[in-house]
């Protein structure tokens, strides 16, 4: 088959760029494959959002990150690992999306939206991104409710909800009230959860203040048209909206986890089983890397501290070619 590589990467985020490069530098040949653009995820993070890592730590194949800001922004990111693909020369094929893994034999067949690939190995460095968690409530399939946020502008003179106490939310009430939107948040618990320590003052003061309202210990219950309710400690709560922001966060697609035959933890968290040391799955030759490996617990691997997967498994392939 002329489509035949040692390893076939899923996912062209900065995990999947990092274990190409480690293939590379092991003399395997591979085939990084993308749903979206080069970094998707990184692409539609918000337009004006600031790592919590520096430079420094985002870097992967040992290619320096230069950035002229004590964190870098999503510009920065999108430019440095656009220049790693291309200074590194990995075969990427972008805006083609796996549908199928399946062990054929000794080899794996990928098929994808516009062929199909044997590799003796996979990698799955497909993140979280895409998914995101529901609100499970009344309403939520409406317009106006958001669970992606892009550029603050478009929110000018609206009334918005955030749902949510994280980061996330955090950026979205902040910016959206910046540019002019009445923003109220809902918060589940009874405090402000984890946000970034720059960004956490500012946005205590506002809430202190009485510039941006907040119900926390509540929930959001329902969403229509022109208005949402809360059901707060003192009773529901009514108040008008026209947009929510449901900064939930986002889940693996575990659907597709199961359809290959990757196991899955029966708890919540549903861990995809893998082997710390290796990366390897209960399917021999298949590996996971980044985030995907957390399952819901989706704080758990980020760029900086899963750059390492890539060097296990490449490192455990390269043992087993030997071997052979």
């Amino acid at each position: 088959m002329e489509n035949t590589f040692d390893i076939i990467i899923v996912g062209g985020g900065p995990i999947g760029l990092a274990c190409g490069l480690e293939a590379k530098k092991a003399g395997l040949s591979f085939q990084i494959i993308e749903k979206g653009t080069i970094t998707n995820s990184l692409f539609n993070y918000p337009l004006n959002m600031t790592f919590f890592s520096t430079a420094d730590r985002l870097e992967i194949g040992g290619f320096p990150f230069p950035s002229i800001h004590p964190k870098p922004n999503r510009s920065e990111a999108l430019e440095y690992y656009r220049r790693v693909a291309d200074i590194g020369e990995l075969n990427i094929r972008l805006f083609e999306e796996v549908s199928g893994i399946r062990r054929e034999g000794e080899l794996y067949l990928t098929s994808t939206s516009k062929g199909s690939y044997q590799s003796r190995y996979v990698i799955l460095a497909t993140g979280f991104y895409d998914i995101p968690n529901m609100l499970g409530i009344p309403g939520e399939d409406l317009q106006k409710v958001k669970h992606y946020y892009y550029d603050p502008h478009y929110y000018y003179k609206q009334k918005v909800v955030v749902v949510g106490a994280n980061n996330s939310s955090a950026d979205v009430a902040l910016e959206t009230w910046r540019k002019g939107a009445d923003v109220t948040m809902v918060v589940r618990e009874g405090e402000l959860g984890r946000i970034k320590y720059w960004i956490k003052p500012d946005l205590e003061n506002r809430i202190a203040e009485g510039s941006i309202k907040a119900y926390f210990n509540s929930s959001l219950t329902e969403i229509r048209e022109q208005e949402v309710d809360i059901q707060t400690q003192e009773g529901k709560v009514t108040i008008p909206n026209d947009f929510v922001m449901a900064m939930t966060g986002y889940q693996p697609n575990f659907a597709f986890l199961e359809k290959i035959g990757v196991k899955l933890s029966d708890d919540f968290y549903r861990h995809p089983y893998h082997n710390p040391e290796t990366m390897e799955t209960n399917l021999p030759g298949l590996y996971l890397a980044g985030v995907v490996c957390g399952g819901m617990e989706t704080h758990v691997w980020f760029i900086e501290n899963s750059c390492e997967h890539a060097v296990k498994i490449v490192q455990h392939i390269a043992g087993k070619q030997t071997k052979t």
